[in-house]
């Protein structure tokens, strides 16, 4: 299930910031960003006076829609062992989307083509309460940064959120039909993106509003930049805009060649926020400064594996860039596709360094914070753990008996939770003897 592939040493690897990354291009410096996150006293000032206060939450559950132990007699063509130690069971549908509370990773939100969302407790799967209303598939859910809010939103643009602790809904929007949605990283600001080609951004519960209009076409994916102050959006036209939140305008926009030829699928950025990887089904990755806004490196299929010569529009349709990251400890960023492949690339030579392959296409891949370790889900119901140094695979999880749609991992990597076509959530303990 796994193959290598290693092109050139570690040691003659160049600095980034002296690198030309076309032979025709001038060379690129990637210019750092403030040391630090800013202060959040300035940073609430700028989103004009938004609220910091944290408030604890609370663990009361009052319902039960748990499974500690493996179920029996589940039906399903990926049947046999599982290595889950927690299922969550109350779906009646697929299982869209889960998100991790990040102050305290005791807490999942689930949603659902049952057109229903759950906030459940990770160590016995017991419920804590419903969020309730929604009349379509749930397609998004995701917690504050501080734990005490939880957002969850629907296809057809229905977005409501919760407070934690009462478990009350303070605020719900109609917007148009829903694509991807995030809150800020530092304050109670809610993103979407919409079929409109609109992105917004709510402060809440109070509901003020800001609106950036992009091209007349869907707004497929976003990312709020780690300094709070930008957004890197991507449209179903190939563009990419860089959105400066608080004045309301695009900084950079990415169109033509330095755009993709086909819809965006994903956006990453790494830790510092200087550089941004977007993803397509043209196949292609790109790697953007998003100081500078020009593309400094491509990756694309035809050097992750060797394929037989199609048509251009025939390659689109069988492949895709499903999902990207970068690495928090080394130079490297990995790229899911469609196919199977993980490529795993060194960003100081822009060198594929490995290709893992799974037997069926990547959903979504997550960095381990601390480590070069990348996880993976995909359409085989299987996650797994690759060493990204190696290219070789650590361990997998099995249990569920359809594709996973998503899945979280902890802080601590110490538990994964996913999300299904089988109508369920999971919790794995994750345990590795390298550590």
């Amino acid at each position: 299930m796994e193959s290598e592939s290693e092109t050139g040493a570690a040691a003659d690897t160049p600095p980034l910031e002296t690198l030309s990354f076309h032979g025709d291009e001038e060379i690129i410096e990637v210019v750092e960003l403030d040391p630090g996150p800013p202060d959040p006293d300035d940073l609430a000032q700028e989103m004009e006076d938004v609220d910091f206060e944290e408030e604890e939450e609370e663990e009361e559950g009052n319902e039960e829609g748990w499974v500690l132990e493996p179920q029996e007699g589940v039906v399903g063509s990926m049947e046999g062992p599982d290595d889950s130690e927690v299922t969550f069971a109350l779906h009646s549908a697929s299982v869209f989307c889960v998100s991790l509370d990040p102050k305290t990773n005791t807490l999942a939100v689930t949603g659902g083509e049952d057109d229903k969302a759950f906030v459940w407790r990770l160590s016995d799967g017991e419920l804590l309460f419903e969020c309730a209303g929604h009349k379509d598939s749930v397609t998004c859910a995701d917690f504050s940064h501080d734990s005490t809010l939880v957002a969850t939103g629907d296809m057809s643009g229905l977005l409501k959120v919760w407070q934690v602790d009462t478990k009350e809904e303070v605020w719900s929007f109609e917007a148009g039909d829903l694509e991807w949605m995030e809150w800020h990283p530092r304050a109670p600001v809610l993103l979407a993106g919409t079929a409109d080609g609109n992105t917004w951004m709510w402060k809440v519960p109070n509901g003020d509003c800001k609106t950036f209009q992009g091209p007349n076409c869907p707004s497929t994916c976003g990312r709020v930049l780690p300094d709070g102050k930008r957004a890197v959006v991507g449209y179903e036209d190939g563009t990419t805009r860089i959105w400066d939140l608080k004045q309301g305008s695009p900084i950079h926009v990415l169109k033509g060649t330095e755009g993709h030829q086909g819809p965006l699928t994903c956006v990453a950025t790494n830790p510092d926020g200087s550089l941004i990887l977007t993803g397509s089904v043209d196949c292609q990755a790109k790697l953007v400064s998003a100081t500078t806004g020009k593309v400094v490196g491509v990756f694309r299929p035809e050097t992750v594996a060797s394929q037989p010569s199609v048509a251009e529009g025939e390659e689109s349709e069988s492949n895709s860039v499903e999902s990207l990251g970068f690495c928090s400890v080394m130079p490297l960023a990995a790229v899911g596709y469609l196919d199977g492949t993980l490529a795993i690339y060194d960003l100081s030579t822009q060198t594929l360094r490995h290709q893992c392959q799974h037997q069926s296409g990547i959903v979504q891949l997550l960095w381990e914070v601390g480590t070069a370790v990348v996880y993976t889900c995909s359409l085989d119901g299987v996650v797994r753990l690759w060493d990204a140094r190696t290219g070789r695979l650590l361990t997998d999880y099995r249990g569920h008996t359809a594709e996973i749609l998503d899945f979280a991992l902890s802080k601590d990597a110490s538990l994964v939770v996913t999300t299904s076509g089988d109508h369920k959530a999971k919790v794995f303990c994750v345990q590795r003897p390298d550590r």
